[in-house]
C-alpha cells in the first residue's frame, strides 16, 4: 500500500514540477510575461531552482520525523528538477541575455559577484546530476557517492547568496530562503552532534543512501 502511495505521489509531483515551465511556455506567445519577459524567465527559473533544492533537502528531515520511508524515492527526482531549472536559468543567461557572446558571458561571470556565485552553484550541480543514476551509485561505491552528494549542502548556500546579492535592496525573499535553508542545515548539524556524542549513526542501505 505504501509503495503504491509513493508511486502515485511521485507521479503527481512529477507533473506539478513541470508547472512553472509550462506557465512560461504558455505565457510567452500570449504576452503574459510582462514588459521584460527575459527577466521574468530568469527570475522564475532561478526561484524554482532554489525551491527544488530546498525541497530535496527537506525530504530527509520529513522522512525521519514522520517515519515515512517512501519520501526517499522522491529525492532523485526533485534533485534532477533542481538541475533542470538551473540549466534553464543558465540557458536564459547565455542565450536570451547574451546571445552566446562568449566574451560578454565570461566577463559577467568574472566581474559580477552574484553571477560568479550562481555559476559556481550550477557547476557544482552538474556532477550530482551526472551521478544520479543507480549505475553511478554502484560504480562510485556507496560511500564515495554519498561523499560527492554532500555538495547538496553547499549548492543552496551558493544559490541563496546569488539571489541575495542580485536583489541588493529588498532582501525579503532571499532572507526567507536563507531562513529555511538554515533550519534544514541546522537539523542536520544537530543530528551530527548527537551522533558524535555516542548515538549510533544511521546505517547505509544497499544503494549507498542513509536508511
Amino acid at each position: 500500500m505504501e509503495k503504491r502511495t509513493g508511486r502515485a505521489l511521485k507521479a503527481v509531483l512529477f507533473v506539478l514540477a513541470l508547472g512553472p515551465l509550462l506557465r512560461l511556455v504558455a505565457g510567452a506567445p500570449l504576452g503574459l510575461l510582462g514588459i521584460n519577459p527575459v527577466e521574468l524567465i530568469q527570475r522564475s527559473t532561478g526561484t524554482w531552482t532554489l525551491v527544488f533544492l530546498l525541497l530535496t533537502l527537506s525530504l530527509t528531515p520529513l522522512r525521519r520525523l514522520g517515519r515515512w520511508n517512501g519520501l526517499a524515492g522522491l529525492r532523485r527526482m526533485l534533485g534532477l528538477y533542481a538541475f533542470f531549472y538551473a540549466a534553464l536559468h543558465f540557458t536564459t543567461f547565455v542565450w536570451l541575455e547574451h546571445f552566446f557572446d562568449i566574451a560578454a558571458i565570461t566577463k559577467d561571470i568574472m566581474k559580477r559577484p552574484f553571477i560568479t556565485m550562481g555559476f559556481t552553484a550550477f557547476l557544482l550541480l552538474i556532477p550530482l546530476a551526472v551521478t544520479s543514476t543507480k549505475a553511478m551509485v554502484r560504480r562510485l561505491g556507496g560511500r564515495n557517492w554519498v561523499a560527492l552528494h554532500r555538495l547538496i549542502y553547499v549548492i543552496p548556500v551558493c544559490g541563496v547568496i546569488h539571489y541575495w546579492w542580485l536583489v541588493k535592496r529588498d532582501v525579503t525573499q532571499p532572507a526567507i530562503y536563507a531562513l529555511v535553508l538554515s533550519l534544514l542545515l541546522g537539523i542536520r548539524v544537530a543530528w551530527a552532534l548527537r551522533n558524535s556524542a555516542g548515538v549510533r549513526p544511521v546505517p547505509f542501505n544497499s544503494r549507498g543512501r542513509q536508511s
